[in-house]
């Protein structure tokens, strides 16, 4: 008997009501702005480049450089040119989306930080996401996680570069071989994507960056595909749906910790902290558009309100 938590009817009623709750829910900017992190290092393991949301909070956040960036030179793509074509699949199909993107973009500048890091994997990659995006976010004939599915695989199919000779090499006694060439998965730019293909299909409302944990190397039969991205769709919005119900209830919390005057700047920094949490007071004067002097004290008294919690 298959389990009904993988069934496509329980994943969508599941997606449903996490799209519902979104709508009218006073965390959603949020929500979506630590889905985007969850998103960022679902691809990042798909790509084969694995990072913790908590190293791009850290790198976000300023306290470190590009996560990987000093690691081996066999990475197939820096860290710095993932997160930007990740921020950048969803950037503004929405007001929510496009208003904590320019938050985001205030933090760290994903664009800037892909050229300063990666501009080699911009070109390597840049086209292939392009198309990818086209092909996955044309309209569907019917909204089924099948159409997706099958979507995806004749994406992939097109992604494929055709097959080339490598280089002969010559060694110094006459033998000769010739290199295989180089080849990049680019499996993760269709996971980047999924999110798109879903709202694209009418299966969800808007863009959910976190829906985008595809197994490495896709299955050949859109069935099984289908299959797994339903199981996917319904852990994330479970998953989903949970952490909006920490985020609502912190949230009710704020008004009454936060015993300050309306011209205060103390509620919006907590929410700022609940999106990315260890900002510095680097971080919070530009976003607040304050001096340095002012968020150290702003930072100090939100501490002291959030301590007598």
């Amino acid at each position: 008997m298959r389990d009904f938590s993988s069934s496509a009817d329980h994943a969508l009623l599941l997606l449903g009501r996490l799209d519902g709750r979104l709508c009218n829910s006073p965390a959603a900017d949020i929500w979506l702005a630590r889905a985007r992190l969850r998103g960022a290092a679902a691809l990042a393991g798909c790509a084969g480049v694995p990072v913790s949301v908590a190293d791009l909070q850290n790198w976000i956040c300023g306290r470190t450089p590009p996560p990987r960036h000093s690691e081996g030179l066999n990475d197939p793509l820096s860290v710095a040119a993932l997160f930007h074509f990740a921020l950048s699949a969803a950037d503004g199909h929405d007001a929510i989306a496009r208003a904590t993107l320019n938050v985001s973009r205030t933090l760290l500048d994903d664009r800037k930080e892909a050229d300063l890091w990666a501009p080699e994997d911009l070109v390597r990659f840049g086209p292939a996401w392009r198309t990818a995006r086209m092909l996955v976010e044309a309209p569907y004939p019917v909204a089924s996680f099948q159409a997706v599915a099958q979507r995806l695989i004749d994406a992939r199919a097109s992604l494929e570069e055709p097959a080339a000779e490598g280089p002969l090499v010559t060694t110094a006694d006459g033998r000769q071989w010739r290199v295989e060439p180089k080849r990049f998965d680019k499996g993760w730019i269709l996971a980047c994507h999924l999110p798109g293909a879903l709202a694209a299909a009418g299966l969800s409302l808007r863009q959910l960056p976190m829906l985008v944990d595809l197994p490495r190397f896709l299955p050949e039969d859109a069935g099984l595909l289908a299959e797994r991205i339903a199981a996917m769709v319904a852990r994330q919005a479970r998953m989903g749906l949970a952490e909006l119900d920490r985020l609502e209830a912190r949230l009710a919390r704020l008004p009454a910790v936060a015993g300050v005057t309306r011209r205060s700047k103390a509620p919006l920094l907590m929410r700022l902290q609940l999106a990315y949490p260890g900002l510095g007071k680097t971080a919070v004067a530009r976003l607040l558009g304050i001096s340095h002097q002012g968020a150290t004290k702003l930072l100090a008294q939100v501490q002291g309100l959030t301590e007598r919690e």
